[in-house]
């Protein structure tokens, strides 16, 4: 199935005209159900002549002197700079000063963070679910930037809602022992559980380390099901890749 405008999302933020940056959807691609139709993750049990397809079509879409970088992601704080033609990578991070150097993470409900300079000179992105959140993700990503924070524009992408994730006390705690400003971003559901926002949970850390211009934040893997794969709905589903890069 050939790849259309609804395959994929572009970014609403102001970034300068070089980079380039898209989360893809789940329309578009090859896969069979329950991984329809635009998987673009090896290590969900689709076939892996469909991903590996999956994945051409959108090297095609963004032309043939893109390199990906792919990671295997863990969840993890590590971030890691793109390599040319270089093979996976472990980290939940990654960034770049390179044209035509594909950053690629995988999400079906985590947080991708896009990260770029005012100048489009240097770009980052990075894997946040609450653990890597809690433990610092973007941090460390806003560590591999040789700019002030005051200088730099983030995109969040499609993450599970505010709706949909529940979380248990301990997920609330800790944060909370990191700072009691966390709170805002829990609302009580039942004894025991809570309801967390990714998204404030993000822009509050990033706030703290000086960044401002932070967009996005509007759209919900669990609830949009025609456009998002979510883990936290379906179980056993495929992923969507987040990319950005700095074009030639």
């Amino acid at each position: 199935m050939i790849l259309t405008s609804e395959s994929y999302l572009l970014p609403d933020w102001p970034a300068p005209s070089n980079i380039g940056a898209l989360v893809t959807t789940r329309m578009g691609g090859v896969s069979c159900p329950p991984y329809q139709a635009f998987n673009l993750a090896l290590h969900v049990g689709d076939q892996p002549a469909s991903v590996l397809e999956n994945r051409r079509q959108l090297q095609r879409l963004l032309g043939t002197g893109s390199r990906f970088q792919w990671l295997n992601q863990v969840h993890g704080t590590r971030v890691v700079k793109a390599l040319l033609g270089g093979g996976e990578q472990a980290a939940d991070g990654l960034y770049s000063r390179e044209q035509n150097v594909v950053c690629a993470i995988l999400t079906a409900d985590c947080l991708p963070v896009f990260f770029c300079t005012a100048d489009g000179q240097q770009v980052a992105l990075a894997h946040a679910g609450w653990r890597g959140l809690a433990a610092g993700i973007l941090e460390q990503t806003l560590d591999t930037f040789t700019v002030p924070s005051q200088d730099l524009l983030v995109w969040l992408g499609p993450a599970i809602g505010p709706r949909h994730f529940k979380v248990g006390d301990e997920v609330r705690d800790i944060y909370l022992s990191v700072s009691g400003s966390f709170a805002e971003a829990f609302l009580p559901q039942s004894k025991g559980y809570w309801l967390a926002d990714l998204y404030r949970l993000a822009t509050l850390r990033l706030n703290m380390r000086g960044v401002e211009a932070i967009y996005g934040g509007d759209h919900c893997t669990f609830a949009d099901t025609e456009r998002f794969y979510s883990y936290r709905r379906d179980g056993l589903t495929g992923r969507m890749a987040s990319l950005i890069w700095i074009k030639k």
